[in-house]
């Protein structure tokens, strides 16, 4: 009986220890420096840029609500997104506002409150993404704008622009990480120009296509007793036939 009393004592002093060790912390945060903002095939900003993303989530790390914020050096990228996402069993729903205010912006980049079709200046972009397993990390990703500025030259119906990707991470010796990914782009609905003939253009460029094709080389550096993790993106777009490089330091991660 002893015995069994000792037995259930120690049970139950390593999950109180292990709970300690998973305690929930619902906020999470990160700070980045750039070299430029690269996405889905589209150098959204070409100069240095800070990066900030601050996150709440839920204890059983199933619902997240987050803001992420961008902004270039010299002033000429400024964004701010709102985002909300559901992850379970391999499989991620996310939903975006995503708010590009940039001084030079070709749209409404005034009125961070107005949401009229025809008028704002945001995008809601809704993403579903699957990771196959954790020996097999293959990662399956959809996303389509559904409210926004994608409504074509004419500007009077939603385009439905939608992006595809497949990425693949694997490990090398030293701690380096590398993803190979390759994304393409169509509209779900065809656009009209000016002269009445169908528009091809999406979201994304001007035919449906392969828009990014990317190679992401990562390494966390030692420095003293601070770790701090970089990576080196490069990026193809070989329906807009460019090509860019982006480094990342992820300065602060709590």
């Amino acid at each position: 009986m002893k015995k069994l009393i000792l037995f259930a004592l120690t049970a139950l002093f390593t999950a109180a220890a292990g709970a300690q060790e998973q305690e929930y912390k619902p906020l999470d945060a990160q700070l980045q420096l750039k070299t430029s903002h690269l996405w889905r095939g589209i150098e959204v900003a070409d100069e240095v840029t800070t990066v900030a993303d601050i996150s709440v989530k839920d204890p059983s790390e199933v619902f997240k609500f987050g803001l992420w914020g961008g902004a270039g050096i010299n002033g000429n990228y400024k964004e701010i997104d709102y985002y909300a996402s559901i992850s379970k069993y391999g499989l991620t729903l996310a939903v975006w506002d995503i708010y590009n205010f940039s001084p030079g912006a070709a749209y409404n980049n005034r009125q961070a409150f107005n949401y009229k079709a025809a008028q704002t200046g945001h995008f809601v972009d809704a993403s579903l993404a699957w990771r196959v397993s954790e020996r097999f990390p293959l990662r399956l990703y959809w996303a389509t704008v559904v409210f926004g500025r994608d409504r074509g030259p004419l500007n009077d119906r939603n385009l439905y622009s939608t992006y595809v990707e497949v990425s693949y991470p694997f490990k090398l010796k030293g701690g380096i990480g590398v993803e190979l990914s390759a994304g393409g782009a169509f509209s779900m609905r065809k656009g009209k120009n000016a002269d009445g003939t169908t528009s091809d253009a999406h979201f994304y460029g001007k035919t449906p296509g392969v828009v990014s094709c990317c190679l992401n080389v990562t390494k966390d550096v030692k420095i003293g007793s601070y770790t701090l993790p970089v990576s080196v993106l490069t990026m193809w777009n070989p329906e807009n036939n460019t090509v860019n490089a982006q480094v990342a330091l992820t300065l602060l991660t709590f």
